[in-house]
């Protein structure tokens, strides 16, 4: 007779493996956390947004407040086109900000509030294999460990270990183009504080914001064809990779104000960006993918800490309330419409982040009309950022849910 899971291993400790260990201590289930990186990865990845419906998930865990208190409020969103066209984007009024903060914070966080749970962390335990069976999956470490339990739950993000084991065909990780790169400017950037702006330069796209303790935070999407190997990447001076964002953002104001005026030491290199394709394959028998593993919407999308966190939640749930094979197939129903809907229109916002002339010269002109026209937040943030998790209602095996 199959039974409900009563242990799971959660394979990564960035964003989606904490939430969901500890929304799976919360419904019953026996979580333990296996991370590569030798301690909690600290300093690891930049800047993220979390939107409205992302920290209504981490309330279910109980770390809303505290992941909150931690960012920094973005109240108001401008777009500008040029120097001098900037357009308001229509925000929900009663949603709430989004919470700007360094991903290695809510790293922090989200690792506390799990080991107060009851939630134990292993690190250095980098995934190389996985076998399952009927009862049960193994995961096995580069360090010749072996951990058994009743679930595999993959939270390994975009180049994931445990996704082609999944599915052999599975796709990997899709370069976007762009490569990323974000540091502090001592240059005031003429915003108030709160404000973040998403700026159209003449060859490239970069945003902004003013910081409360001074200075301005800046973060860039440099265009670069082919993705570098991440030792080149490395290899490369931060003088060199600043000279490179120069050419493309120095004739933009405030864009070569900010880079001229921020030290090498403040300038953090982000790597290649990527985005997950349509993943077919979330799960096989015991094992599931969860976050960025299965789902990476482009960063233009603002959302993909949010969808993992809600991810990880809804995969607890649905795990506390139906055995393993039939929880899998409605986490699947009841995420991949949503994080696909979110995937898809970041990625056409991806597709015009750096306009040639003509665009240019378009833009201001169609902006306002867009924004009155098409731009409707209800329509365009409302599905999205007034998302909730019924946390105390009971998943169907056909997906739906039952208060």
């Amino acid at each position: 007779m199959t039974t409900r899971a009563r242990t799971a291993a959660v394979i990564g400790g960035g964003v989606a493996g904490p939430v969901a260990a500890a929304a799976l201590r919360l419904a019953g289930v026996e979580a333990t956390v296996y991370e590569a990186y030798p301690s909690r990865p600290d300093g690891v990845g930049g800047t993220l947004a979390l939107a409205p419906n992302g920290l209504a998930a981490l309330e279910i865990i109980g770390a809303a407040e505290a992941v909150a208190a931690a960012g920094l409020a973005i109240t108001r969103m401008d777009m500008t086109v040029g120097e001098r066209k900037r357009f308001t984007i229509p925000s929900l009024p009663d949603a709430g900000p989004l919470r700007s903060l360094h991903r290695s914070e809510l790293h922090r966080l989200l690792h506390e509030r799990a080991e107060a749970l009851g939630v134990p962390f292993a690190y250095g335990k980098q995934l190389i294999d996985a076998r399952q069976d009927g009862s049960g999956a193994t995961a096995v470490f580069s360090d010749g460990t072996e951990v058994e339990a009743d679930v595999l739950i993959g939270a390994d993000g975009v180049h994931s270990a445990l996704r082609p084991l999944i599915d052999p065909g599975a796709p990997g990780a899709h370069y976007t183009g762009m490569i990323g790169f974000e540091g502090v400017a001592d240059h005031e950037a003429p915003v108030d504080p709160g404000t973040m702006t998403f700026a159209f330069g003449r060859r490239g796209y970069y945003l902004y914001w003013r910081l409360p303790e001074g200075g301005t935070r800046w973060g860039v999407n440099l265009p670069l064809r082919d993705p570098l190997p991440h030792r080149e990447i490395q290899l490369t001076s931060i003088e060199e990779w600043k000279a490179r964002m120069l050419e493309v953002y120095g004739g933009d104001e405030p864009g070569g104000d900010l880079l001229r005026t921020t030290p090498a030491d403040r300038i953090q290199i982000h790597g290649p960006l990527h985005l997950m394709p349509k993943v077919p394959r979330w799960h096989r028998g015991r094992m599931v993918l969860v976050g960025d593993a299965v789902h990476a919407p482009s960063n233009s999308s603002g959302q993909g800490a949010s969808l993992a966190i809600e991810s990880a939640v809804e995969l607890a749930r649905c795990l506390r309330d139906l055995e393993p094979a039939a929880a899998f197939a409605a986490y699947e129903r009841l995420r991949r419409n949503r994080v696909e809907r979110v995937a898809a229109n970041a990625a056409r916002t991806n597709g015009v982040k750096a306009p040639g002339p003509v665009a240019q010269a378009i833009m201001p002109l169609v902006m306002p009309l867009f924004i009155k026209t098409v731009m409707n937040p209800e329509k365009t943030l409302g599905p999205v950022q007034r998302h909730r998790i019924d946390w105390d209602a009971t998943v169907a095996e056909d997906g739906r849910q039952h208060s």
